[in-house]
């Protein structure tokens, strides 16, 4: 794909003229050919088309942390050379031309939805429940704000015992919470946290039962907040930090975006400083620190899917539980496949799926429920 081409496409995304496709493009050119291609734009325009190109509604209607222009991708000569073929198709194919993107079945994004499970055995659908106090326990007040996030708040002096209620939010969701001590939690789909209705003494531990969250924290020093995930034990520093813990995967990954905090394991313990990750393998008693791109760790808080290399099988993991869908695969060899490309969470299914054929060698077809991903 040519210079101009790029130049073309971003004209008529600022004159509102692009298509669907042409702005899944536009945000994978962004992430693998920008330092490849000089454009006679100042970084300040660049980085201002991008987040243009990128703004949709972001999830659970918090400020959009900017994610880096330039993710650190290091995307292999064949997925860049399907990229400048993408392009050229996008700009150049027939309308009739058939592909993820236009199927007659579709499978529209995830939303805010919450089942908050009450230590007196009550149930509430927070997806469903009007604006305003939601329950209340002893001291404690739990309310559905206007822009849909579950708070607790403290009425006075702490009830003496401490009640867990439990957070789910099923596939196809996500969900924040804030604590009476203004520690907000972002949920990710399919996960489970269990929450103490308030924080007695210096107690302020959660349980990540299953699931994925982003725990930003409000630290104080004589009550460290601590984060329970199979087994695991993380204490902030006074930080913002992600713990993705699903059974599916193989390993619990903690990645840490600011402060600091520890990781204990098997008694085992490391601490971390920004831009590390932890990564405890359950077969293992061990725990790994790695640098990371923290992009990819918190793209989901930030509405957006971002892949550096990633295996096809992990993508659609996050695909599955996303779009609450089961996937199948033509061969178990596309597994491993590795991809590089970034979209918003926002789209349908099946601009998502578009967006990975633009990128890889691999083809999908929606059947309901069901993802089948093929040979192309």
């Amino acid at each position: 794909m040519q210079q101009k081409d790029i130049e073309e496409l971003v004209k008529k995304y600022h004159a509102g003229q692009c298509t669907a496709e042409e702005t899944a493009f536009l945000e994978s050119w962004y992430a693998q050919w920008n330092q490849k291609i000089p454009l006679p734009l100042s970084p300040e325009e660049l980085a201002e088309d991008l987040q243009i190109i990128s703004a949709n509604v972001q999830p659970l209607h918090q400020p959009a942390r900017r994610i880096a222009l330039w993710p650190r991708i290091a995307a292999a000569a064949s997925i860049i050379l399907c990229l400048s073929v993408g392009g050229y198709f996008i700009l150049h194919k027939k309308p009739t031309q058939q592909t993820a993107q236009n199927q007659t079945h579709d499978i529209a994004p995830g939303s805010n939805k919450a089942i908050l499970k009450m230590a007196n055995g009550k149930q509430y659908s927070v997806t469903d429940a009007k604006n305003g106090l939601l329950a209340q326990q002893g001291n404690t007040t739990i309310t559905k704000t206007a822009d849909g996030k579950l708070v607790y708040n403290t009425i006075g002096a702490a009830n003496s015992a401490i009640l867990y209620d439990t957070l789910i939010v099923p596939r196809g969701g996500q969900h924040q919470v804030k604590f009476a001590d203004g520690t907000i939690a972002y949920l990710n789909a399919d996960t489970k946290l269990r929450i103490p209705e308030n924080f007695e003494g210096s107690n302020r531990t959660v349980e990540l039962i299953t699931g994925e969250a982003d725990f930003h924290v409000v630290h104080n020093t004589q009550k460290p907040f601590t984060v329970i995930a199979k087994g695991q034990i993380t204490k902030d520093i006074g930080t913002e930090f992600n713990i993705n813990a699903y059974p599916d995967e193989s390993s619990i990954k903690t990645t840490l975006l600011e402060g600091s905090i520890s990781v204990t394991k098997n008694n085992k313990s490391s601490i971390l400083r920004p831009g590390q990750q932890a990564v405890v393998v359950q077969s293992t008693s061990g725990i790994r620190i790695q640098e990371v791109d923290t992009d990819e760790a918190f793209a989901w808080k930030n509405g957006k899917f971002l892949f550096s290399s990633t295996p096809l099988e992990n993508i659609m993991r996050q695909v599955s539980r996303w779009y609450d869908v089961d996937v199948v695969y033509q061969s178990n060899t596309l597994k491993s496949k590795p991809f590089s490309a970034i979209s918003t969470r926002f789209a349908t299914a099946s601009q998502v799926l578009h967006n990975l054929e633009l990128t890889g060698d691999v083809k999908f077809k929606i059947d309901g429920k069901r993802i089948m991903v093929l040979n192309k």
